[in-house]
């Protein structure tokens, strides 16, 4: 009953979207409350070196989500498209693998930033007034690296089987757990920044906990199984190959995290690290609901598209592109109109706001073209395109918005680091959105459905 009632190949294309996006773009918005809340609380506190120094160690976090994402989001649409083709078994392959990669890189990074986590917290932006609350929340979420891999890597296995809810259960499971927790460990407890730390960490685990007892169960319809952890070389050269999209989605956008700081930090000081801090978590927000409709498209995409329906592959991409964009253009108008109310729910120091306002504007002035790269990305990674999706998230960060990040403020000052990102997403959202008009929708609008060749 479950194979058929989640057969992407049957009934509307919109709906069986919206089906999974209204669940999973709940979940991305409440999956940001992981580390906003964080920041939220911590804003609290006096002065804002708290916030500041949560927010250097950012970078850290977003390397960590990569690496999650590498198999969550190179597993996942692999696994769909042969589940679309019929292969059950080889779609359950390719899920163990991806929990076997996740295990290994969580044990690995946590070692690795272990060991040089004072240098790198200074070479990303920390002072000697804001290192102590980078170093002790840092330390703590380390520890938790491995729930962080299994929640955010082996929940999109759920989701692309068509289990939105139960996806989004993951991810609010955790959230309500960091709420609640948050201002506990925060106040109550007196911890400050290690209890923010710690609340996380428990809350990832709860999720971690959820999501394999849930794909181990009778109700998925992939199921984790011992005998398909054992990896094999050429399913793990095309879970990463698939994967590095996302990979590289973060890691640059970690690496323009540590330029952004670090040249604030020379120009401005630790105000403007903390206003980027702030203007990180907005982004958060308005990026995840997006990020949700593109994730609910992917195993849409994939599915029709191992299942050789192009025309329902195309219809995908149409709603796909459309929502994204009116989704960002709601965020973009909150963001023109009401940047003094977002940055107060973050801290309300009145040289915070006033550095904040100007800021916020023009970091979120080409918001929208940027959703149209999110969107176009997601196409690549549904269709098996890595090359594609792995060109786009090094363009866009590592060649415009680093270049400019170091180049601008030669001239405008702080205002360079801001304008760098604005730019970087104009450039960035048409070069990605037309290429992939002209050689993925072109190519399959008219083209009669048939199965294509071997994945």
């Amino acid at each position: 009953m479950a194979q058929q009632t989640n057969d992407f190949s049957q009934g509307s294309i919109p709906k069986n979207i919206l089906s999974l996006a209204i669940p999973m773009t709940a979940a991305q918005l409440v999956n940001v409350l992981y580390s906003v809340v964080d920041r939220i609380y911590l804003g609290l506190l006096p002065g804002h070196l708290a916030l500041t120094g949560v927010g250097v160690t950012l970078p850290v976090i977003s390397i960590i989500m990569g690496f999650a994402n590498l198999c969550g989001t190179g597993g996942a649409p692999l696994s769909s498209m042969h589940r679309g083709r019929g292969d059950k078994e080889e779609a359950e392959r390719v899920m163990g693998n991806s929990f076997i990669l996740l295990l290994i890189f969580g044990v690995a990074v946590t070692a690795f930033f272990m060991l040089v986590k004072e240098p790198m917290l200074y070479l990303f932006g920390a002072s000697d007034a804001t290192f102590p609350y980078a170093d002790a929340y840092m330390t703590i979420y380390l520890l938790g690296t491995v729930f962080v891999m299994i929640s955010l890597g082996m929940n999109p296995f759920i989701n692309t089987q068509g289990f939105g809810k139960m996806g989004m259960m993951t991810v609010c499971l955790g959230a309500v757990a960091n709420i609640v927790l948050d201002p506990i460990f925060i106040f109550v407890l007196d911890m400050g920044v290690e209890g923010a730390a710690l609340a996380t960490v428990i809350s990832q685990a709860a999720s971690a906990v959820w999501v394999l007892r849930f794909l181990t169960g009778r109700k998925t319809i992939l199921r984790l199984r011992l005998e398909c952890l054992r990896p094999k070389a050429a399913r793990v050269r095309r879970i990463i190959g698939l994967g590095l999209s996302g990979f590289f989605m973060n890691l640059t956008n970690s690496l323009v995290q540590i330029l952004c700081n670090a040249t604030l930090q020379g120009y401005g000081g630790d105000l403007y690290v903390g206003v980027m801090t702030i203007i990180n978590s907005v982004r958060e927000v308005f990026s995840m609901p997006i990020m949700g409709i593109n994730n609910a498209a992917q195993p849409i995409i994939s599915y029709n598209y191992g299942a050789g329906k192009y025309g329902r592959v195309c219809e995908g991409i149409r709603v796909n592109m459309g929502v994204s964009v009116a989704c960002a253009a709601f965020f973009w108008a909150v963001a023109m109109l009401f940047p003094a109310q977002l940055i107060q729910i973050f801290n309300r120091e009145a040289e915070v706001v006033a550095a904040g306002i100007p800021a916020l504007r023009i970091y979120f002035c080409l918001f929208i073209p940027m959703s149209l790269q999110m969107a176009g990305q997601s196409v690549f990674v549904s269709l098996g395109r890595s090359k594609q999706a792995v060109f786009f998230s090094l363009f866009r960060k590592a060649v415009v918005n680093a270049s400019l990040t170091v180049i601008l403020p030669i001239w405008m000052g702080t205002t360079g680091v801001f304008t760098a990102e604005a730019v970087s997403q104009l450039l960035g959202g048409l070069a990605c959105s037309l290429t992939m008009y002209v050689t993925v929708y072109r190519r399959y609008r008219n083209q009669p459905d048939r199965l294509p060749d071997a994945i």
